[in-house]
């Protein structure tokens, strides 16, 4: 299709033609394959968010939320202000590993929460429509920064995680998009987001919750951006230049500032990003689906799996290749856990990740049959080559390319649907799931989106916590 017309964004620079394109993008400009796409990360969104609330880490930090303020916390109703709001319901996204990827790597756990916080300070009503253009906005800004600072595997190669250093941005954008800034406006709000970009890959070495932070304050950062904007604060006009102290050079070292505005309208970025069937770390997601794969396709059963070898980039090993099973976060970031747990229990959802099966005899002995074989010949985002020996002595291997929840191997929509109601059912009654999810698949159609904070308060006792 022919790129939408965007107003004032011809032989503009690229970040100009990208804050262009979201302060003019309006609810009509994406074709309906991405609304639909988008309102389907958006409902999975508020599934995994729901379901957050359950965990200590959210807790933990919501004991933290200065009291007052006109903005809610998610489950409980808590009120507290925007910023405040936008962290705490960034940790409940993100924590359990849930929600979608390959975007900025996390999009819809930055954008969600700042969008809400910033519902609250809204006095007009704000359509469905509009809701849904700064939603998709926040994703067009997160993956084309990410893609400008040399892409996931150089952006987080170098040690950065990108859904704390690129999220920043991406929340900014869809808040910027939410209240209308111009397009000058938007361009000073993703700008100066990028002074509160942060978030490191320290955590993977010991199991660290800090992870769990990042889609929290990146929401928190982006939101924060967008107000100092308004009160007549600037970004950094040249950020974007290959200069010192630039977000690009500094990064990475590596500038393609041209995916900052290549296909706009053509090449939306939540295609490119992926829901999760498993609550595992996305790099153990093909490998769970190989193995899935294998299986069927030889009518075997699990109980047959004599051993599990992965040939797989250093990249991917560093990242997955460790079981530090003492806490939750440790576990999801186990590519091997994430096996074991598929052959005991045949499945890999959130209750394969509680203490009792972390603790499971079978799962150790299962986890001592997986041997892992690091490759520098593989491209460094390639995904593993499984092999599989059975008891009888009998081999398969297989690679999945593209992980299930992607474009190329989607979720069904009642997948998306039954994953929804089981998460957001951990906080909410059943029928109020029902009345959220018919109010998100038909959001072009809601008049305001200033009732969406309401239906995620429960009107039950809190939940029990997980684990």
């Amino acid at each position: 299709m022919s790129p939408p017309n965007i107003p004032g964004s011809a032989g503009l620079p690229h970040v100009e033609a990208l804050a262009a394109f979201c302060a003019d993008l309006s609810p009509h400009a994406p074709p309906e394959r991405v609304r639909r796409r988008g309102k389907l990360h958006l409902l999975d969104t508020l599934g995994a968010a729901l379901a957050g609330t359950c965990s200590a880490e959210f807790r933990a930090v919501r004991a933290l939320a200065a009291s007052g303020g006109a903005a809610r916390l998610l489950a409980t109703g808590q009120r507290t202000g925007a910023r405040d709001a936008a962290l705490i319901n960034g940790v409940a996204a993100h924590v359990f590993e849930l929600d979608d990827s390959g975007g900025c790597d996390h999009s819809g756990a930055v954008v969600l929460p700042a969008l809400l916080a910033a519902l609250a300070g809204i006095e007009t009503p704000v359509s469905g429509g509009d809701f849904l253009s700064a939603w998709l906005a926040g994703y067009e800004v997160g993956r084309r920064v990410l893609d400008a600072s040399g892409g996931y595997g150089a952006h987080n190669g170098a040690g950065w995680h990108s859904t704390g250093t690129c999220g920043a941005l991406a929340a900014a954008a869809a808040v910027a998009r939410l209240r209308g800034y111009d397009a000058a406006m938007t361009r000073q709000a993703v700008t100066l987001a990028t002074s509160f970009s942060s978030g490191l890959w320290a955590f993977i070495h010991d199991g660290s919750q800090a992870k769990k932070i990042h889609a929290g304050r990146a929401a928190e950062g982006g939101l924060l951006a967008a107000d100092l904007v308004l009160a007549g604060i600037s970004g950094p006009s040249r950020v974007f230049d290959e200069v010192w102290g630039g977000f690009l050079k500094t990064y990475t070292g590596t500038a393609a500032p041209v995916a900052l505005s290549r296909d706009l309208g053509a090449d939306w970025m939540i295609e490119r990003a992926s829901l999760k069937p498993y609550a595992a770390c996305r790099g153990a997601h093909s490998a769970i689906d190989a193995v899935q794969d294998m299986l069927a396709a030889t009518g075997r059963d699990a109980a047959q799996i004599a051993a599990i070898d992965l040939r797989l980039p250093p990249f991917l090993m560093d990242m997955c290749g460790a079981a530090r099973l003492e806490t939750l976060a440790g576990a999801q970031m186990s590519l091997g856990y994430a096996l074991a747990v598929q052959r005991v229990f045949g499945r890999v959802d959130l209750a394969q990740y509680a203490l009792a099966a972390r603790n499971d005899p079978r799962v150790t002995a299962c986890l001592a049959q997986i041997r892992f074989h690091p490759d520098p010949a593989m491209e460094q985002m390639g995904e593993p080559v499984v092999t599989i020996t059975f008891s009888d002595g009998g081999c398969e291997t297989g690679m999945v390319p593209r992980a299930t929840g992607s474009s190329e191997r989607p979720m069904s929509e009642a997948a998306i649907r039954a994953k929804f109601d089981s998460l957001a059912g951990m906080a909410l009654p059943a029928p109020q799931t029902a009345r959220l999810a018919d109010f998100v698949l038909a959001l072009e159609g809601q008049g305001d989106c200033r009732d969406l904070p309401g239906l995620l308060v429960s009107t039950a006792p809190e939940a029990p916590l997980f684990g």
